[in-house]
């Protein structure tokens, strides 16, 4: 084989891990968004303008630490930097200090589509996110932020009276939050019924809560909505307070991975999304309302199901107990050279003291030779 051969084939095997990493990245999407109030991230470009490149988890993961008001990681080089800056507005010192970060898999398109986004009155900026890595958000300790977990779902094995409660709690969202309505036939309390809720779009999204899948889409949304709720306590709790620690709302959504692992791609699946879609705008605004705008909303999505899949962002909190410690450490130190100092002033300044008083007696207490006189400088006839 000579040489333009091996050349050859290598530009094709080359050719190949692209094409393959560009499938892999465009199953990954995440938007951004913000509020009308408060202005943290820049809108869309035009059609006339460059569209923002994709970019990677740990990008988004640095920016939801600078939403935060955290430095991001300080591994950061500049090219993710420069996307920093591509993504948020230039104002250090105007960060939200929360955010609404959720996962979505199993959906098809980027979650919030083109209409949905129109009806977000602040910016948007949704862009591809290539690779499969996972990237961790770096946070301080406890005392600087407040993590309120959107994924405490109710489980599958509820028993009928919870099960019963979380769905009531479910339809009555439905009619306050989304204005969609909704009928349901049958009871939730013995696992038998069927919920239809009519959409925007025209359809009708029917659920039987005798289906594994369909009953854990509906417990999921109902979680959701709950854990909502649950976050504006607490921050109701922690504006009252004289801490003002940094709020992030992190969890995912496993809804619509279980329709699609039931039905596949198809109506139930894009049902379910729009239902998700509507949910989701509603519950920000009320997010919006409570926080006085000041809060930015992250979504990320991935087209590809994995069973036992790990979330594309995961939390690390910094060790500030070794932090302490050191410092600690330092203080002792410093403590210990401070009290060495001050003995030796003290013993030189005692040892100046008594050997000017011995002079002072000595030269007192002086016989008057010849010679002292003439020490004296006394000027002898």
């Amino acid at each position: 084989m000579d040489v333009r051969t091996i050349l050859n084939v290598s530009l094709v095997i080359l050719a190949s891990i692209i094409c393959l990493e560009a499938r892999v990245a465009s199953s990954r999407s995440v938007v951004f968004f913000d509020g009308s109030q408060h202005r943290y991230i820049r809108s869309n470009p035009s059609d006339g303008e460059r569209k923002m490149s994709s970019i990677s988890a740990q990008e988004v993961a640095a920016t939801v630490s600078v939403l935060l008001g955290f430095a991001p990681s300080p591994l950061l080089d500049a090219k993710s930097s420069s996307k920093l800056n591509e993504i948020l507005l230039p104002s250090p010192f105007d960060r939200p200090r929360a955010v609404f970060a959720m996962e979505v898999r199993g959906t098809e398109d980027s979650l919030l589509s083109t209409d949905h986004l129109n009806s977000l009155s602040g910016n948007t900026l949704s862009t591809e996110v290539h690779g499969s890595s996972i990237a961790a958000i770096e946070l301080p300790g406890d005392a600087e932020i407040s993590v309120v977990p959107l994924d405490e779902s109710i489980s599958v094995d509820c028993d009928a009276s919870c099960l019963g409660k979380e769905f009531h709690i479910l339809v009555s969202m439905l009619h306050v939050l989304s204005g969609l309505g909704g009928s349901f036939v049958g009871s939730a309390e013995s696992f038998d019924g069927e919920l239809k809720v009519p959409l925007a779009s025209g359809a009708t999204l029917s659920l039987q809560l005798t289906k594994k899948a369909d009953l854990k889409f509906v417990l999921s949304v109902a979680s959701l909505v709950r854990n909502i709720k649950n976050a504006v306590k607490i921050h109701e709790d922690i504006s009252q307070s004289s801490v003002n620690p940094a709020e992030l709302l992190f969890g995912r959504f496993m809804g619509i991975e279980a329709l699609k692992e039931e039905y596949g791609p198809g109506n139930v699946v894009d049902q379910g999304v729009e239902l998700l879609q509507t949910i989701l705008i509603k519950l920000f605004d009320l997010l919006q309302k409570s926080y006085g705008g000041k809060i930015a909303g992250v979504i990320l999505c991935d087209k590809e199901t994995y069973p036992d899949s790990k979330a594309m962002l995961e939390l690390s909190f910094s060790p500030r107990t070794s932090r302490l410690l050191e410092e600690d450490s330092l203080d002792v130190s410093k403590r210990e050279v401070l009290l060495v100092r001050r003995s030796l002033a003290w013993i030189t300044g005692v040892i100046l003291l008594v050997s000017t008083f011995i002079g002072i007696y000595l030269l007192l207490n002086m016989p008057l030779t010849r010679d002292t006189l003439l020490y004296s400088n006394v000027k002898l006839d």
